[in-house]
């Protein structure tokens, strides 16, 4: 981080401060049900306020596509619960670069906090339009991303205000990157990484960039039924996406030339419904009948994953094995938890669901860190 300007060597006293931040929590209609990623932002937050900023916070939650305001989608929930943790008033803005927006900022004196509405909910925002970023920028003097869970996206927020405001990295992006930049550039072997979630096409240079640094790559999830058919195998009516079969064969082709060792499932839990009370059985891969589909990873692909680490100097881990958030499709997702629970490697968590799925299971302190960014952090 070292060519990297901070926020703090800003002079913020009396000036509005743009500070991008994650705010995309997970609601239950209007209360916050976690709240990590709000205060993984408190330390920027707290010192802007402290040394007399205009704060101005913008962030995004869930995917409501630019489609205009959506309840539900709103961050109004958000800045209650901001203002609770803080202690002391946070101004909600009922929209993003327009009237109420900018008398909201007009409003504000110097240590006063306020957050505009879901920046998302403008469809610009995602396309990085220069004239949304631009009126975005209006609002600020000085921008700050502490956003490192959205900072791998060039959106108008994340990277468009950059180029009309001086830049600044926040707290948490500091920490971010100084973490694990310092834990993965020259990291100890045997280097194992493990990989979940839906689809291969979120993970391509990932799984491509990763082929060349580990020594083991465990690959679970929804994405392995991608690498499943791809071998030929029935996988039902499973996730799959047909248009990157070939990659997945060119994948395990890699793997094998680099001396890499590739480990998919052996077998799965399937589900006759996409629900927790569906009829379940554990088949071998590739053997998924008509009208089943893939929900986890089964026992014995439970057991090899565990093994797999058992040795491991270093373990980085994104994505979880299955559908963890059913009771009965939770086993694969908590025995990766467990086994690195119980490894002394350095253990990185990528964010998103496997950070939700490491402290819902009660793992989040065994390991060495957890990040708040899911994508960013592979990135």
């Amino acid at each position: 981080m070292s060519n990297v300007k901070t926020f703090t060597d800003a002079d913020v006293a009396g000036k509005r401060v743009l500070c991008r931040v994650d705010f995309n929590v997970p609601l239950d209609g209007a209360t916050v049900t976690d709240d990590t990623r709000i205060r993984a932002a408190l330390p920027t937050i707290e010192s802007l306020i402290e040394r007399g900023a205009k704060v101005v916070l913008c962030s995004h939650l869930g995917r409501p596509e630019g489609t205009g305001y959506q309840a539900e989608f709103s961050l109004k929930p958000v800045a209650e619960h901001l203002s609770k943790v803080l202690g002391k008033p946070v101004a909600f803005a009922e929209d993003t670069i327009g009237k109420c927006a900018k008398a909201t900022v007009a409003s504000l004196g110097n240590g006063d906090v306020c957050l505009l509405e879901n920046l998302r909910f403008d469809k610009r925002e995602k396309k990085n339009d220069p004239e949304f970023a631009k009126e975005l920028a209006s609002l600020g003097d000085i921008y700050v991303n502490d956003a490192f869970g959205a900072a791998h996206r060039a959106h108008a927020s994340t990277a468009g205000v950059a180029a009309f405001l001086p830049a600044y990295a926040g707290a948490l992006m500091t920490k971010e990157v100084t973490t694990l930049t310092s834990m993965l550039d020259k990291p100890n072997h045997p280097f194992v990484a493990i990989l979940g979630g839906a689809k291969v096409s979120s993970k391509i240079s990932v799984i491509n960039n990763l082929l060349d640094k580990v020594d083991t790559l465990i690959i679970g999830g929804g994405m392995s039924y991608t690498f499943s058919k791809a071998m030929g195998g029935h996988i039902g009516r499973s996730l799959c996406e047909d248009d990157y079969l070939q990659y997945a064969l060119d994948m395990m082709k890699k793997a094998e030339e680099k001396g890499v060792k590739l480990l998919l499932p052996v077998d799965n839990r399937i589900g006759d419904d996409f629900s927790n009370d569906c009829n379940i059985q554990v088949v071998k891969r590739g053997e998924i009948p008509d009208g089943w589909e893939g929900m986890d990873i089964g026992p014995e692909t439970e057991k090899i994953f565990a093994d797999a680490v058992k040795d491991a100097k270093t373990v980085v881990w994104n994505g979880p094995m299955g559908c963890f958030e059913m009771p009965n499709f939770a086993h694969g997702t908590e025995a990766v938890a467990k086994a690195l629970a119980d490894t002394d490697a350095t253990t990185i968590i990528g964010g998103g669901d496997s950070a939700a799925a490491v402290n819902i299971l009660g793992y989040g302190d065994k390991m060495t860190h957890i990040s708040t960014g899911g994508g960013a952090s592979l990135e």
